[in-house]
C-alpha cells in the first residue's frame, strides 16, 4: 500500500536525488530509473530500471549497489525493491530483505556483495 504524503513526497525526493547522485552512469548509459512505489509502513521502496538497463551486462550489480547503499543512506528505507524491464514479466529481482543490507553480521565474512564497476 503506497502512502504517499507531503513527508512521503519529501521521501520520494530524496530517494530521486540519491539515484541521481550515486548512479549517474545510468542516464549516462541511456538508461533510466524510476521510483514505481514508496510505502512509508513497510518501509519499503521499489525501483524500475529501464531503457539500456533492460538486458545490461552490469544491471545486477547496479540494482546490488543501490539496494546496499540506499539503505544506509536514507534510514526511512529497510528494503528496496529493484528491477530492470528484461524479466520477461517473471517480477523482477529477488527484493532485499528488512536488514540484509545495513551492513553488520549478515553470516560470515563476506561483504555487501558486488560492487558495480563504477
Amino acid at each position: 500500500m503506497s502512502t504517499e504524503t507531503e513527508d512521503g513526497d519529501d521521501l520520494q525526493e530524496r530517494i530521486t536525488n540519491f539515484l541521481r547522485r550515486n548512479f549517474p552512469q545510468i542516464q549516462m548509459h541511456g538508461g533510466n530509473a524510476a521510483i514505481e512505489n514508496i510505502d512509508r509502513e513497510e518501509r519499503s521502496v521499489t525501483i524500475q530500471l529501464g531503457g539500456a538497463c533492460s538486458g545490461c551486462g552490469i544491471s545486477p550489480m547496479t540494482i546490488q549497489a543501490i539496494k546496499t547503499r540506499m539503505t544506509k543512506e536514507i534510514p526511512e528505507i529497510d528494503t528496496v525493491h529493484a528491477m530492470t524491464g528484461d524479466n520477461g514479466g517473471m517480477g523482477g529481482s529477488s527484493p532485499s530483505m528488512p536488514g540484509d543490507s545495513r551492513g553488520g553480521d549478515i553470516g560470515g565474512d563476506e561483504d555487501e556483495g558486488p560492487q558495480a564497476p563504477f
